[in-house]
């Protein structure tokens, strides 16, 4: 008998580090990039809906944009405290995230830079997002540097 429902491997939590792993550097998802990725959003699809109501003859273009601001502002700051709460771990063995991934270095085939963020692409073909990074390309570096630049 359980204690209550299975939870979801989705919410597992950070991996603990192994005996004798070393902590080299931790990338925590920055405010800044999160809201300023969310106004980038929201003038796209606001440019998008405005003109798309515009083109069917819409009286009132301008629903567009204000829904946009309305439902993307409001779905930002509901899901902040969780987007933010996420943290990578660089070890000297493993990158660590915040669902749980345990990525060895030596299976990392790449780290791709996408929209400010990185995609982690293991040698299986997993892919694994680093989303809102305060400087991305220094990211990479790091985690090229720690996995000693193996392609």
């Amino acid at each position: 008998m359980t204690d209550g429902p299975a939870r979801d491997s989705l919410f597992r939590g950070p991996q603990p580090l192994a005996e004798g792993e070393r902590l080299v550097e931790t990338f925590r998802a920055d405010r800044t990039v999160y809201w300023r990725n969310t106004l980038i959003l929201v003038v796209v699809f606001g440019t998008l809906a405005g003109a798309a109501l515009l083109a069917l003859g819409n009286p009132y273009p301008w629903i567009g944009p204000v829904a946009a601001v309305l439902a993307l502002g409001l779905r930002s700051g509901w899901l902040a405290s969780e987007a933010l709460a996420a943290e990578w771990r660089l070890t000297d063995r493993r990158l660590l995230g915040p669902a749980g991934q345990a990525i060895p270095l030596g299976d990392i085939a790449d780290v791709k830079p996408v929209f400010g963020d990185l995609v982690v692409i293991t040698r299986s073909g997993e892919k694994f997002l680093m989303k809102y990074l305060r400087d991305g390309a220094a990211t990479r570096a790091r985690i090229e540097a720690a996995r000693g630049g193996r392609a």
